[in-house]
C-alpha cells in the first residue's frame, strides 16, 4: 500500500484561508499538511485570478500577527470612506450623493479603533504571494500539485487518498478548498444555495484624479456597481450585470468595454482606464447545512459561499481560520484529541451564526437594492436616509464591518493563537 504521511491536521486548499489556518496551526505547534491542485508557484503569478479584496482592520491584524505585515503594508490601502448610494441606472457614479445615501467615515471611529481605517483594499494576489513566501519560511509541508480524490474518516483519524495514490493521516482533515470541495461531500455535508442569475465583472482601473481613500457602492437596478480604492491611484472594480450582459461585456472589444465602462463609471475622478485583463464571474450563494462532522471542519467558501457585496465573504473565512486556530490550539494545550466532536463543536458553535447572519444578510440587501421596484426603492430611501442621520447606527454598523464586535479570537486581536 506504500507510506503514510502523517500529520497533526490535514488542510485541503492552500488558499487565502487554508494558508492562513495552516500558519496559525503552525505557530501554535501544531503540524499541518497542506494540499492544492494548483502548483504553489502559481500563488505567485501576477494575474492569478484579477481580483482584489476588502479586508477588515481585525482580518489585517491577523495576518500582521502571522508575520505578514511588512510584505502587505506596503500593498494596502486605506479605505477611509465609504460611501453607499441607491442609484437609478447608468452613470449613477457621475452624480453626487441625492437624498439615499451613506457616508462611513474612519474618523468617527478612531478612538476606539487605535487609528485604523474602515478596511483595507488588497489585491489577491498581493496576498496569495505573501502568504506563500510566509508558507515556506515556516517549512510547512505544501504538496501541490496534488488532488484529494477520497477522504475516509474513522474513528480516531481521516485518511486521505491523493490522485497520484500517495496517502495521508491526520487527527483532523479541513476543508478549506472552495465550493466543490471533496473533504466535504467525502463526509455527506450537503448545501443549499442558489445562482443570483448575475455575474461580477472585475477589472482594474487607472483613475486621472486621486481616490482619496474613498470606496464607492452604488446600487443599481442590475446590481451594485463597486469601485474600490486601491495604490497607485487605482481602483478594483466588482461591476454586477445580469449573466447575460456580463458575458456579453466579457466577449467584448477593447473600445466598446471600456465605452461601457465609462458610461457607467461617470467623470467624478476624470478618465479612467482598464489595466491588465476584465474577468467574469458567475455569482450565486451556497452555504453547507453542517460546519463540522467527524474529523472535519470546513471554512471559507467550502463553508459559505456568498454574494460579494460588501466584500464580506473572505473576511469570514478569516475569521473562520483564526477561530479554528484558537480552538485547537486550546484544546492541544488541555490535552484534547483536536478531531474530537467535542473540541469540534466548540468551534461550530463559535462561527455557526455570524456566518449566516452575514450571508443572508448580504443576500437580502442584493435582492432589496437590486430593482426598480418603487415601493422598495421609496423604503430604501427613507432608510437609508434615518440610518445616515443616526451617528451610533453607522459607528456600529462600522465596528461591524470592520470585524471588531462579538466574542473575537485571538488573532482578530492581533494576538497569538
Amino acid at each position: 500500500m506504500g507510506e503514510v504521511l502523517e500529520a497533526d491536521v490535514i488542510i485541503a486548499g492552500a488558499g487565502l484561508t487554508g494558508a492562513t489556518l495552516g500558519l496559525a496551526l503552525a505557530s501554535a505547534g501544531l503540524t499541518p499538511i497542506l494540499v492544492d491542485p494548483q502548483p504553489f508557484e502559481a500563488q505567485l503569478a501576477p494575474t492569478f485570478d484579477g481580483r482584489a479584496s476588502a479586508i477588515s482592520f481585525s482580518s489585517f491584524r491577523q495576518w500582521r500577527a502571522l508575520g505578514l505585515g511588512p510584505a502587505l503594508e506596503p500593498h494596502a490601502q486605506r479605505i477611509e470612506q465609504i460611501l453607499v448610494t441607491d442609484g437609478g441606472g447608468p452613470g449613477a457614479a457621475s452624480r453626487g450623493p441625492g437624498p439615499a445615501f451613506l457616508r462611513f467615515d474612519a474618523a468617527e471611529i478612531a478612538a476606539r479603533s487605535d487609528g485604523e481605517p474602515l478596511g483595507y483594499m488588497l489585491e489577491n494576489r498581493i496576498c496569495r504571494a505573501a502568504l506563500a513566501e510566509a508558507v515556506t519560511r515556516a517549512g510547512l509541508t505544501v504538496l501541490a500539485p496534488a488532488r484529494v480524490t477520497a477522504v475516509n474518516y474513522g474513528p480516531a483519524a481521516a485518511e486521505v487518498t491523493l490522485a497520484d495514490g500517495r496517502r495521508l493521516r491526520a487527527p483532523l482533515m479541513i476543508g478549506a478548498e472552495g465550493r466543490g470541495s471533496v473533504a466535504r461531500e467525502a463526509a455527506g455535508i450537503e448545501v443549499m444555495g442558489w445562482s443570483y442569475g448575475q455575474s461580477g465583472v472585475v477589472a482594474t482601473v487607472a483613475l486621472e484624479h486621486d481616490h482619496g481613500g474613498v470606496a464607492h457602492e452604488h446600487f443599481l437596478s442590475s446590481g451594485p456597481f463597486a469601485i474600490l480604492p486601491l495604490t497607485g491611484q487605482r481602483a478594483s472594480l466588482v461591476w454586477t450585470e445580469s449573466t447575460r450582459r456580463g458575458e456579453a461585456l466579457r466577449a467584448a472589444r477593447d473600445e466598446v468595454f471600456h465605452a461601457h465602462l465609462r458610461r457607467r463609471f461617470g467623470d467624478f475622478l476624470g478618465r479612467v482606464e482598464a489595466q491588465g485583463p476584465r474577468f467574469v464571474y458567475p455569482l450565486s450563494i451556497q452555504l453547507a447545512t453542517q460546519l463540522v462532522a467527524p474529523r472535519l471542519a470546513l471554512l471559507g467558501d467550502a463553508a459559505h459561499a456568498i454574494h460579494p457585496l460588501a466584500g464580506q465573504g473572505l473576511n469570514l473565512g478569516l475569521k473562520d481560520a483564526a477561530a479554528l486556530a484558537q480552538v485547537l490550539a486550546d484544546a492541544v494545550r488541555l490535552g484534547e484529541d483536536i478531531g474530537s466532536e467535542g473540541v469540534l463543536e466548540r468551534y461550530a458553535r463559535w462561527r455557526r451564526l455570524d456566518n449566516l447572519a452575514v450571508s443572508l444578510a448580504c443576500d437580502g440587501f442584493n435582492r432589496l437594492f437590486s430593482n426598480d421596484n418603487p415601493v422598495l426603492r421609496a423604503a430604501r430611501t427613507a432608510g437609508m436616509a434615518l440610518v445616515n442621520r443616526l451617528g451610533p447606527a453607522r459607528r456600529l454598523f462600522m465596528h461591524e464591518a470592520g470585524g471588531a464586535l462579538g466574542d473575537l479570537p485571538r488573532l482578530l486581536r492581533g494576538e497569538a493563537p
